[in-house]
C-alpha cells in the first residue's frame, strides 16, 4: 500500500521532472514510484491546481513505459479489454472496487487547504465521483497511461491486464 514521500522535490527532482514531462510539472506533490535506477516513474499531483480540481492523482513520467503504453493503446489494446470487461461481471466489480479505493486514497493524500477550496468551489462532490484517471463510469477502460500509472502506486485489475498482456508476448 502507498504510504506516501518516496523521494523528495528538490529543485533537481523538479527539473528532471519537467524535463520527463516536457514542461513545468503543476500540482507536483511528490515522487510516488521510482525506477531502480532512481528515476522518477509517477508522479502525485494535488487534486486543486490553479484552482481547478484535477482528478488524475498519479501521472505516469516514465518514457519507456509511456511508450510501451502508447504502443499498446495502438494495437487496439483498450478495444480488446473494454469488450472483456464488457462481457465480464466480475471484471467490472474490480474496477469498481479499484475506483472506490482510489477515490479513498485521493482524499486521505489531500491537503485539507485543498479540500475545504475544492469545497468552497463546488467541486469537491464531483470529485468524489472520479476514480482513476478522472473517469466516472467505473467500468470503463480509457487511458492506459493513467490506470497504469495508479497500478504502479496501488494494483488494480487493469493495471494486472496489461501485465499480463505484456507477459502473454512472445
Amino acid at each position: 500500500m502507498f504510504s506516501g514521500n518516496t523521494e523528495e522535490i528538490t529543485p533537481e527532482v523538479r527539473e528532471r521532472i519537467a524535463l520527463l514531462l516536457g514542461r513545468e510539472p503543476r500540482g507536483l506533490r511528490r515522487v510516488a514510484v521510482q525506477r531502480d535506477d532512481g528515476e522518477p516513474r509517477v508522479i502525485q499531483v494535488a487534486s486543486l491546481v490553479a484552482d481547478k480540481p484535477f482528478p488524475t492523482l498519479f501521472w505516469l513520467v516514465d518514457p519507456e513505459l509511456n511508450y510501451a503504453l502508447d504502443q499498446l493503446e495502438a494495437s487496439g489494446l483498450i478495444g480488446v479489454l473494454q469488450r472483456a470487461v464488457d462481457q465480464d461481471t466480475a471484471l467490472q466489480t474490480a474496477m469498481r472496487k479499484d475506483h472506490e479505493k482510489h477515490i479513498a486514497l485521493r482524499n486521505r493524500l489531500m491537503t485539507a487547504h485543498d479540500r475545504r477550496r475544492l469545497q468552497e468551489l463546488g467541486f469537491y462532490h464531483t470529485l468524489q465521483n472520479r476514480g482513476i484517471g478522472g473517469i466516472e463510469n467505473a467500468v470503463r477502460v480509457r487511458c492506459l497511461h493513467t490506470w497504469y500509472a495508479a497500478h504502479l502506486v496501488v494494483s488494480n485489475s487493469i493495471g494486472r491486464q496489461v501485465d499480463q498482456h505484456w507477459s502473454d508476448l512472445p
